[in-house]
């Protein structure tokens, strides 16, 4: 059972507010706020549009078989 659908802990606005946030701390955009420009070669933690896509899936799959980014290829991030 979803979680949500139980406990009803979601508002109005969590999704948006949550896929929002996930963009604003992507290495890129981390880096380009603070500096004026971007250096992938030092990215750890994935750019805004990866850890956007990677929450959106992981939301809509619910599951670790739909959210493992160690099994995909780089280029699929």
């Amino acid at each position: 059972m979803n979680d949500d659908k139980k406990y009803k802990s979601l508002e109005k606005g969590d999704i948006e507010n949550a896929l929002n946030c996930a963009s604003k701390i992507g290495d890129d955009y981390l880096q380009k706020k603070a500096q004026g420009y971007v250096v992938t070669e030092s990215f750890t933690h994935g750019t805004a549009k990866q850890r956007y896509t990677w929450l959106k899936r992981g939301l809509e799959y619910g599951d670790l078989e739909h959210g493992d980014t160690f099994s995909v290829a780089a280029s699929k991030l």
